[in-house]
C-alpha cells in the first residue's frame, strides 16, 4: 500500500509541474499578444513576448517598457498573474526536490520502525517462554 500511495504523490507532483509550466506558458502567450494589441512601440509578437516575461518575472530590464495607459494597466494584471504562477511553478519544481528527500526519510524511518517491531516482538517471546516456565 505505501508503494501505491508513493508512487500516487509523485505522479501528483510530476503532473503539478507540468500544469503549473502549461498554465504560465498560456499566460505568457497571453501576455504577449495583449502587449502587442495594446502597445504601439511592441512591434512584433517576439517583443510582446519577451515585455510580458520581464514583467511577469518583475525583471524589468528598461529596454521595453509599457508606454501608454492600457499597456500600463495590462502591465500590472500580468505582473499579479506572472507572480502568482511563477511561483507555482518554482513551488512544484522545489516539490520535485522536496519529495525525493521525503521518499528517503520515509524509507528510514519504515526501516527503524520494522527493526523496533522485531525487538520487541523478540522481548515478547522471551518473557512467554519464561513465564512458561
Amino acid at each position: 500500500m505505501t508503494t501505491r500511495h508513493q508512487l500516487r504523490r509523485r505522479f501528483l507532483v510530476r503532473r503539478g509541474v507540468i500544469y503549473s509550466l502549461i498554465i504560465s506558458m498560456l499566460i505568457l502567450l497571453g501576455g504577449g499578444f495583449g502587449f502587442w494589441l495594446l502597445d504601439p512601440h511592441v512591434h512584433t509578437l517576439a517583443d510582446g513576448l519577451w515585455l510580458a516575461f520581464t514583467t511577469a518575472a518583475t525583471v524589468g530590464y528598461g529596454d521595453m517598457v509599457p508606454s501608454t495607459h492600457a499597456s500600463r494597466a495590462f502591465a500590472v494584471i500580468v505582473v499579479l498573474l506572472g507572480l502568482a504562477v511563477l511561483s507555482l511553478v518554482t513551488a512544484s519544481v522545489a516539490a520535485l526536490f522536496v519529495e525525493k528527500d521525503v521518499h528517503t526519510e520515509e524509507r528510514a524511518i519504515e526501516r527503524e520502525l520494522m527493526q523496533e517491531i522485531r525487538a520487541v516482538r523478540a522481548e515478547v517471546a522471551a518473557l512467554r517462554r519464561e513465564l512458561g516456565r
